[in-house]
């Protein structure tokens, strides 16, 4: 394929690359791409460039005229865009086994959660575990190699979800970050859940306490980080609230939940606590940059500030705000605000689809709608699917971006084809405005976890059978 040609937009300024010297030979080296665009403090765009991993970690980054290091394993991008890895913010990835459920495609929010309540309360460890690693993988294929999961049903009875899907996790090599979600209103409280997949308070706080004291990690390149998530203001009490927020501190890891997902929320928090969602998230102790939340479609102009004030992150969710028709969030007036913003695929059972290319390429498009034709560019949803995922993580200048010191995640994007046919002049943009496109090569911690479009780990064909058995018994067909 003839190479893209390396035009920087007119705004920027020419792509300066600051490669450190290696002496030992890296253990990975990314090279001959069209472009590698870095997503750093500089935003360097490198024609030609390379990026080497050493010990997990990017260790040089360079462009065409820079010498290669010596290396102990190459992967050829010629006619690809190297990106940083993509930052899912938000996910259920246990609904996977109710993908598409017919009796619920129609739904607004609430109908949908009381028609799936019924049937995620027969999850269990392999249910849990197998859905993971499906979902998972489905990620990694979509350039993902950071996300986090909110598991926010705990069936009794069930065993230790979080555990089991963080096992999923480590032997396909992503990164991971599971938010513990908790529900304790069920509907005889007057909460949505039933009560059968609701929890005590203080059993939910004993168990987040004990799951972070056995698998987060707050070291520099952590492959495994635990967050607190409260699932919602209709399913969570706020004493339960305030005290999730007491441990977080205590314990120093994030806070997350959905906050202004839907009108219906709004009307349930006026009428059941007199204030609107994001009043609610403030008394209840949660306005700061400890956290971030879930959609966020409803908030004013007063509560964007408000929210931006705080450092309090914003997971967008495109696809799955349009198939609930709940309305779409203010994206470009919380960027503007200094929220940071992230993209989420959300559970299957609303998105239907784990793709964050395609979140990337809705979240432009649904920007332009809103704002015009130069309101959003495809390097702002890069931005927004990389650094903004790490901004809503905690992890900024370590997850989302390609320079030195920064984790060895990356993604090798193809642009050659037929749908690539004529896109000579722009390679980001070609990237989300061309398509679709999965990830030829995805790449975390300087391990492939999918080469040449195919996942590495050799175990998919039976999760496949396994997950199949699984979801017909949950919903029911067996």
């Amino acid at each position: 394929m003839t190479a893209h040609l390396a035009a920087q937009p007119a705004d920027q300024p020419a792509a300066r690359s600051t490669p450190r010297r290696v002496e030992a030979p890296v253990d990975l080296l990314v090279c001959g791409a069209d472009m590698v665009v870095t997503v750093d403090d500089q935003r360097r765009e490198l024609p030609g460039g390379w990026v080497a991993v050493t010990d997990g970690l990017v260790s040089a980054v360079g462009a065409a005229r820079d010498p290669l290091p010596a290396a102990h394993r190459t992967l050829d991008a010629a006619g690809c865009l190297v990106t940083p890895g993509l930052v899912n913010t938000h996910h259920h990835i246990f609904q996977n086994l109710t993908r598409s459920f017919a009796p619920s495609v129609s739904a607004a929010l609430f109908t949908w959660l009381r028609t799936l309540y019924p049937l995620w309360a027969r999850l269990d460890e392999e249910a849990v575990h197998v859905s993971a690693y499906v979902g998972l993988t489905e990620l990694a294929l979509g350039g993902c190699t950071t996300t986090t999961d909110h598991l926010y049903v705990h069936p009794r009875g069930a065993g230790d979800l979080i555990s089991a899907e963080i096992a999923a996790a480590r032997a396909l090599g992503m990164r991971f970050h599971p938010a513990r979600g908790s529900m304790s209103l069920s509907v005889k409280d007057g909460g949505l859940p039933p009560d059968s997949i609701v929890q005590d308070p203080d059993e939910i706080l004993s168990a987040s306490a004990a799951l972070v004291a056995a698998h987060h990690d707050p070291s520099h390149g952590a492959m495994v980080r635990i967050a607190l998530a409260p699932c919602s203001p209709f399913s969570v009490s706020p004493e339960l609230m305030r005290a999730t927020a007491e441990l977080a501190e205590r314990l120093d890891v994030r806070l997350h939940t959905h906050l202004a997902e839907d009108p219906d929320e709004d009307a349930y928090c006026l009428a059941t606590y007199g204030r609107r969602p994001v009043e609610h998230f403030e008394d209840v102790g949660w306005g700061g940059d400890r956290a971030w939340v879930a959609h966020c479609i409803c908030p004013n102009p007063a509560e964007v500030a408000r929210l931006g004030a705080w450092g309090t992150g914003v997971a967008h969710c495109p696809s799955s705000n349009m198939i609930l028709g709940g309305g779409l969030a203010p994206v470009t007036r919380l960027r503007a605000a200094g929220v940071p913003v992230g993209l989420g695929c959300d559970g299957s059972s609303s998105a239907d689809a784990a793709s964050l290319w395609l979140e990337a390429r809705t979240a432009m498009l649904l920007g332009r709608v809103r704002g015009g034709a130069a309101s959003m560019s495809a390097r702002d949803a890069l931005e927004m699917a990389t650094r903004g995922g790490a901004g809503c993580l905690g992890r900024t200048g370590e997850i989302g971006e390609l320079s030195v010191g920064a984790v060895g995640d990356l993604v090798v994007w193809p642009l050659d084809g037929i749908s690539f046919a004529g896109a000579l002049t722009d390679p980001v943009e070609a990237w989300l405005r061309c398509g679709p496109v999965a990830a030829r090569h995805t790449v975390v911690a300087g391990r492939t976890v999918v080469a040449d479009g195919m996942p590495v780990h050799p175990g998919l064909a039976e999760m496949l059978r396994r997950h199949r058995m699984i979801a017909a018994r949950i919903q029911g067909l067996g």
